[in-house]
This record gives C-alpha cells, sequence and structure tokens, in this order.
C-alpha cells in the first residue's frame, strides 16, 4: 500500500493509505499530506544529505583529526576518574585555574542555592526570571572588575553572540584581531558594522586600520586578553594608546584571565595596568569563577541597560540556574576576600613550563598556565594525549579546525590545585611519550 506522510513543525508520522487515497495531496488544517512519490523524493534528500554527512565525518577521521569524548566518573579537580582508565588520573587540561571546581564553600553555596531557590527559574530574565541571587552576583562581578554595572549570560559565547549587534550600526567599525576567539569573530558576523582584522597583536597593523576607520561614527578595537589556543597576552597598553590617539573604545575577552593574572587576579588589564583604559569585558564563570557555566558582560551602566533592553541572547534564554549563580557568586567572593591562590599560579606555571623546555619541548606562550606543547601534526597530538592517558595523565590533542592546519599541539593547563609533585609527573609522562613518538631524543 503507499503510504502518506503528515509533516508538522517538529515531527514526521507514515501511515498507510487505502486505495482511494492514492493520489490525495491536500493541505488539511495547516498540516502538509504528501503522496508516496512525494515521500519517496523526501528520503532520497535524506539519503544524499547523510552520504554527504558520512563522507565528511570520514574524512575527519582520516585527517586524524577526530574528536572522541572520554568519560569522567568523578568531580572536576586535579585528579580525576576516566571511564576505562583504572585509579585516580591526574588532569592537566581543564579550565579549572584556581581548583575551585569542586571547593567546599563554592559546592555547598550550589548546595544550599538549591535548597531556597529551586533548581532552575523556567523563564528568561524580564519575564519571570531574575532573583535576588542574580542581582548579587552582577553586583558583586561589577566590583570585581572595579566597572560601573554586569550582565549574566548563559555563556561568554552569549556575551559575544549579544554585544556587538547591539552597540555597533553600520555607520560604526570594528576593529577584530585575527587570532580572536571563534565567538567575537561569530558576534562580529551579527553586527552591521565596518569590519577590520588586523595582524594577530600588530600595534602598526592596527594603526592602520585605525586610520581607515576614521570615518566611522565610533570605533571598537577586540582582541582577546589571552588568546587561549597559544597562551599569549594581548599588548593592552599599545592597544590603548592607539585607541586614545584615534579616539576608538577597547574591548577584551578576558575567559582565560580573570580570577588569576594580576596582583589580584583581576584579569589582563590589571596585569598590564590598563584597568581604567580598558571599556568593556566580557568573561566567563565557567572557567576560574567555580567553573559550572555562565558568561558576563561588564562597562559602562548606560551599556547594560541597553543590552538588557537588546541583546537577544539576554532576552531569549533562560536565566542562570540559582545553584550555578551561588557557586559563582562564593568563587568571585573568595577571590575579592584574598589574591593567595591567584599569586599561587606563577610559581607553578614556570616550574612545567621551564622543565618541558629543558627537556627539548617547544612551548607556546609566555609566563600563563596555557602551555601549549607544539607538536604540528595533527595524528601525533591525538596518539601522544592517548598515550599520556594510559600513563595516568589526561591530556587532549589539539588539531584543525579548533588550530589553524600544522599547528596541532597538545594544551596543557595548570591549575593552582595542582602540585609540584603533579607537575613533574605530567613532565616525566611527557618524556617517555615523547622519546616513544620521536619529539625529542
Amino acid at each position: 500500500m503507499p503510504h502518506l506522510i503528515y509533516l508538522t513543525a517538529h515531527n514526521f508520522t507514515v501511515m498507510s493509505l487505502g486505495k482511494a487515497a492514492r493520489s490525495l495531496v491536500t493541505p488539511v488544517r495547516g498540516v502538509l499530506r504528501c503522496s508516496a512519490s512525494a515521500l519517496s523524493r523526501s528520503y532520497a534528500a535524506v539519503a544524499e544529505a547523510r552520504a554527504v554527512i558520512e563522507h565528511e565525518l570520514e574524512t575527519i577521521r582520516a585527517a586524524g583529526t577526530w574528536k572522541a569524548e572520554r568519560i569522567i566518573t568523578s568531580k572536576q579537580g586535579p585528579q580525576i576518574s576516566v571511564d576505562g582508565s583504572r585509579g585516580n588520573i591526574l588532569n592537566f587540561c581543564a579550565n579549572n585555574y584556581l581548583g575551585l571546581s569542586s571547593h567546599p564553600e563554592v559546592v555547598q553555596a550550589g548546595i544550599e542555592a538549591l535548597k531556597t531557590h529551586g533548581a532552575g527559574l523556567s523563564s528568561v530574565r524580564f519575564i519571570c526570571g531574575t532573583q535576588d541571587l542574580h542581582k548579587k552576583l552582577e553586583q558583586t562581578v561589577a566590583e570585581f572588575h572595579q566597572r560601573e554595572d554586569c550582565i549574566l549570560y548563559a555563556s561568554c559565547f552569549d556575551a559575544n553572540a549579544g554585544l556587538f549587534e547591539v552597540l555597533l550600526g553600520p555607520d560604526d567599525a570594528v576593529l577584530s584581531d585575527e587570532l580572536n576567539h571563534a565567538s567575537i569573530i561569530d558576534g562580529i558576523r551579527l553586527c552591521r558594522a565596518k569590519r577590520l582584522r588586523y595582524k594577530h597583536m600588530d600595534l602598526s597593523d592596527l594603526e592602520t586600520k585605525l586610520k581607515e576607520a576614521q570615518s566611522s561614527r565610533m570605533r571598537l578595537v577586540v582582541t582577546d586578553g589571552v588568546f587561549s589556543m597559544d597562551g599569549d597576552v594581548a599588548p593592552l597598553r599599545g592597544i590603548c594608546d592607539l585607541a586614545e590617539q584615534y579616539g576608538a573604545m577597547v574591548f577584551i575577552d578576558e575567559c582565560h584571565a580573570t580570577g588569576f593574572l594580576g596582583p589580584r587576579g583581576r584579569g589582563t588589564d590589571e596585569l598590564l595596568g590598563v584597568m581604567d583604559r580598558v571599556h568593556i569585558i566580557n568573561s566567563t564563570l565557567g572557567k576560574a569563577l567555580g567553573g559550572a557555566a555562565g558568561g558576563y558582560t561588564v562597562g559602562p551602566k548606560p551599556l547594560i541597560d541597553l543590552l538588557r533592553q537588546r541583546s537577544r541572547p539576554y532576552l531569549f534564554s533562560n536565566a542562570l540556574p540559582p545553584p550555578v549563580v551561588a557557586c559563582a557568586t562564593r568563587a568571585v567572593e573568595l577571590l575579592l576576600a584574598s589574591n593567595e591562590i591567584a599569586q599561587s599560579m606563577t610559581a607553578k606555571t614556570m616550574r612545567f613550563r621551564n622543565k618541558m623546555t629543558q627537556a627539548g619541548f617547544t612551548i607556546a606562550g609566555s609566563a600563563h598556565p596555557i602551555c601549549p606543547v607544539m607538536l604540528g601534526d595533527a595524528r601525533l597530538a591525538t596518539l601522544m594525549a592517548d598515550d599520556m592517558l594510559k600513563l595516568g595523565v589526561y591530556v587532549i590533542g589539539f588539531s584543525y579546525p579548533v588550530v589553524p592546519k600544522g599547528k596541532a599541539r597538545i594544551r596543557v593547563q595548570i591549575s593552582a590545585a595542582h602540585t609540584d609533585e603533579d607537575i613533574d609527573r605530567c613532565v616525566d609522562a611527557f618524556i617517555q611519550t615523547g622519546r616513544k613518538h620521536g619529539v625529542i631524543s
């Protein structure tokens, strides 16, 4: 018997038809009825799409850039349990820079908020999704960054997606470092401003682009504070000098700096002495500040007010869950109370970098807990990461499209929760694995 397919907005069902309905193709109450021939064409389209997708997947596998997901069976921390591996595994690739993901006070704050404020709001902020917890966290984060106001998002990816479209119009210009994070690139694509990309951390090229943008109404220089794949720090002093010379504002994404860079862990702007010269900061709650989820924008209050009215990821996404908000609030409070955790990072970072360099490895970046072990070949990076896991050290190989082709690496990230013994064991595993694969002698 022929079949009839009912297509709705969310699903389809196939039903057998009798002879009288073989040629029936009519819309009924908004539901599209398709004949057997139409169904056949639909199946052909799906089969063709499947073939295209499977070919693309095979291309990824053949290139050695397949990204497998390992399953962690414990809480996040310097030591974790991994499905399929025995014993505790040293974790050297989390963004848990300060070890706060499993800090007792941070965890307890989340537990208490779950009891008092529930699991979630089931709503966006402006309808019925704003709790006192959200306002407290926004005030605390604004205080931490010494800015006028703060707005929370579900992630920093959303914060970057929600900023540029609201702030910049067709009469404006945005000048972006060529190696900025993908979320910045996507966010800029959403705005209608003139887009100018300058060479990575190249102040001369930035100046050229600023001169080109002088006819624009507003100019915004956009850069990562720390570039996540390389661990290099943006030249913010020079950027601020040029911005002031050519009448531009400065934006930085601080996801890999907030909480631990600078004397008090305020970030790249504090580290380089330009806190009063950077105008807008986006960052995350999902790394050093508790590690759960969430992002934010801090800056002038009129800008934050405008984002609350116009920013699409804010207006159309559920409010952050109360336990996440409470965990992040406690993490920031701990950092406001003491800079001891942030200051512990430098010595541990340099211990790893120095020992790895002495062993013959090439480590990108400088003095940042992101320590990319440069390998070049994607397949090599994956094989070495797998062998490291067998030695009890969890790291991941990074390859295209996360990093450029030919620049595959294993990105090691140091945490304040790592001991010197942890670091030495990681280095020893790298030496053993590096010799096996001919990376070092």
